[in-house]
């Protein structure tokens, strides 16, 4: 088999160790974590199955090397704690044994101590350190390091990737951008020492050089060391792309993977994390840049997850490695499906931010479109049933899709009813809006693996009670989803009135100045678009803030596109819909006329209960799921279809 992405697929070699293709792993954090900071039980399997997916090399994230002085409650690695070297030893071979480079980011927060502890009053307990003595913007106090303490430090580095390497790993990746420790002294933002680690360039670079080489005497030659930096730290006060030059520069004798990514944590992380408002990709002019100035591979990172510009980028010389964290994430078997001509099947990073939403709020790890993410544990393969059977499924949205791909992997007879004449329910409204089209492609993903699995799909075909008692399946999942809330207002059933599902068919019948009724996540979601689209668009919501249903990453990026392209009306309830836009009563309980040539009704869903109560006794086994049930999100219509099918 020719491979259709024979650049993407092509090994590397670093140091001694080669990579089965160019498509690695980026750190993400363990699902679980002791309270003395080992490895828990469930993480070893997570890393594992991204190794499984085909990926060349996983990094374990974030192995706080110096914890005196980095008091997060994330992982340690010494000789003290019983068991914290065998944790590690276990996380080296379960990515080793499925054919991958373990690796593993040495990394030190620095001022950002405790930025990931669920408990945030006790963050501000903590003692942070840094180059420098000074006060964050959130009002947190920075001590600078003494230089005792540098050289702890710079040992400590050393000490862990010994025993990183002795647990087995065959890589270590050194965390040097982001805001973290490293980055901070290289950075003339936060670096204001006016000892020999501050003011000059070579000064400011000396202790990321110190750090490097401790790990480099620490490992032996041919072991191979990933340097990760930030090659612009992309805010005022911040070296930019030439510094970033420079510091490559600098330090590229000492390691043999420069991984450029960008921004700093508490200035830029949506730099850092690209999200849908961003273009895939829009990092890797920093790496192509780099990569022009050093010797050494580059790697590049920042919202990737289409193959097709992946291989132009190493094709290109943009850089020879592409790193995905989000993305691997969303589809473990992303690399494997490269690696088989199987793209048409990835499962694409949605770029929701669930995943990094979860970490600060639970503790746990999730994905909004991979039901096996921090679950790993539970089994990395599906169980097949014992005796196949007669599964129905009503209803072609996502959580329908899901629970019919999962049964019929695991062996069963599955016919998925969709009364309409195409799949993807609430998703098909997605292919409008650029920024969420990814959402729509699930749909396609899931369909495209649905046939795969053999799955039988009757479009415009409705399930019925009938239908059911002839043919007496097994088991029925029901998945009839919800119908869209449109409030009894006068006018609303005008011309001038699009509901937000339809939008997708009747977008030429929006006007240039628009109305949105309901500030939700899907109705700021499409006000935004429409604003891109240089419309001038009002946004009411009847509650005082906006987006109250959007988690704890998406909403503060969402709220910035609200301000740049809406103009927000809170407190307001909607009551009647005329020619000139739509008459709401304000919080002072006047009544105010809000112009728009076009409304836009976004102001929920109701869940389709008659046709579930119709159903549901149709067969020995039964599952309602996904909006259905209850209205929610695409995280628990995937989550609830996967393990519906579980069941049967």
């Amino acid at each position: 088999m020719n491979p259709k992405y024979p650049h993407l697929c092509a090994p590397i070699t670093l140091g001694r160790v080669t990579f089965r293709n160019r498509m690695f792993a980026a750190p993400i954090g363990g699902t679980d974590i002791t309270a003395d900071c080992c490895v828990g039980p469930r993480t070893p399997a997570f890393y594992e199955l991204r190794a499984k997916g085909g990926a060349a090399s996983v990094t374990a994230s974030e192995l706080v090397v110096h914890p005196a002085t980095d008091a997060s409650h994330m992982f340690h690695l010494d000789l003290k704690t019983p068991g914290c070297l065998a944790s590690w030893t276990w996380v080296a071979d379960a990515i080793s044994r499925q054919g991958a480079v373990p690796s593993v980011e040495l990394s030190h927060s620095g001022q950002y101590a405790g930025t990931y502890l669920v408990d945030k009053d006790k963050k501000k307990g903590l003692s942070q350190y840094g180059p420098s003595d000074w006060v964050r913007p959130d009002g947190i106090s920075v001590k600078a390091l003494t230089l005792d303490q540098i050289d702890d430090i710079v040992k400590a580095y050393g000490e862990t990737a010994a025993l990183a390497k002795r647990a087995g790993f065959q890589m270590v990746m050194v965390h040097a951008g982001h805001g973290w420790l490293i980055n901070q002294f290289l950075s003339p933002a936060f670096n204001h020492r006016q000892d020999q680690y501050g003011g000059s360039f070579e000064n400011r670079i000396r202790f990321a050089r110190r750090v490097l080489q401790s790990v480099r005497d620490a490992v032996g030659s041919g072991f191979p060391i990933e340097l990760r930096m930030s090659g612009s730290e992309l805010f005022e006060g911040g070296y930019d792309l030439q510094g970033g030059v420079e510091i490559a520069k600098a330090l590229e004798d000492l390691v043999d993977l420069i991984h450029v990514s960008a921004g700093s944590y508490q200035f830029g992380f949506f730099d850092t994390h690209p999200s849908m408002f961003s273009d895939h990709g829009c990092n890797v002019y920093l790496a192509a840049e780099i990569k022009k100035h050093v010797k050494v591979p580059v790697a590049t990172i920042g919202g990737l997850n289409d193959p097709a510009q992946m291989e132009q980028i190493i094709a290109s010389g943009m850089a020879d490695v592409v790193e995905m964290g989000r993305a691997i994430l969303a589809d473990p078997e992303l690399p494997m499906k490269v690696m088989s001509n199987r793209d048409e099947e990835i499962v694409r990073c949605l770029r929701c931010f669930t995943c990094m939403a979860e970490r600060p709020t639970t503790g746990t790890r999730r994905c909004t479109v991979n039901p096996l993410i921090g679950r790993e544990c539970e089994g990395l393969e599906l169980v097949p049933a014992a005796k196949s059977k007669k599964v129905y499924v009503a209803g072609g949205g996502v959580a329908g899709m899901e629970a019919a791909l999962t049964a019929a992997r695991r062996g069963h007879q599955v016919t998925l009813f969709e009364k309409s004449d195409a799949l993807g329910g609430i998703l098909k409204s997605e292919q409008a809006i650029p920024f969420k089209y990814e959402m729509y492609q699930l749909s396609l993903s899931l369909a495209k693996m649905m046939e795969r699995e053999e799955v039988t799909v009757l479009l415009n075909t409705e399930l019925t009670p009938e239908i059911l008692e002839r043919e007496k399946p097994d088991a029925l999942i029901i998945a009839v989803g919800s119908t869209p809330i449109v409030p009894p207002l006068p006018g609303m059933d005008g011309d001038n009135v699009v509901i937000v599902n339809n939008y997708y068919l009747e977008k030429e019948r929006v006007k240039d100045q628009v109305v949105v009724l309901g500030g939700g996540l899907a109705g700021c979601e499409c006000a935004v678009h429409l604003g891109m689209e240089g419309k001038q668009v009002h946004l009411v919501e009847m509650r005082d803030a906006l987006a109250v249903d959007c988690n704890i990453r998406h909403r503060p990026i969402l709220m910035k596109q609200v301000d740049k392209y809406t103009t927000v009306h809170t407190n307001c309830q909607g009551l009647r819909v005329t020619a000139e836009g739509l008459v709401c009563r304000n919080a002072d309980g006047e009544e105010i006329l809000i112009p728009g040539q076009t409304v836009i009704c976004a102001v929920g869903q109701r869940p389709n209960r008659p046709q579930v109560d119709a159903l549901r006794f149709g067969a020995p086994f039964v599952r309602q799921i996904g909006d259905c049930a209850r209205v929610s999100n695409i995280t628990n219509a995937i989550y609830q279809g996967y393990h519906a099918a579980l069941s049967i």
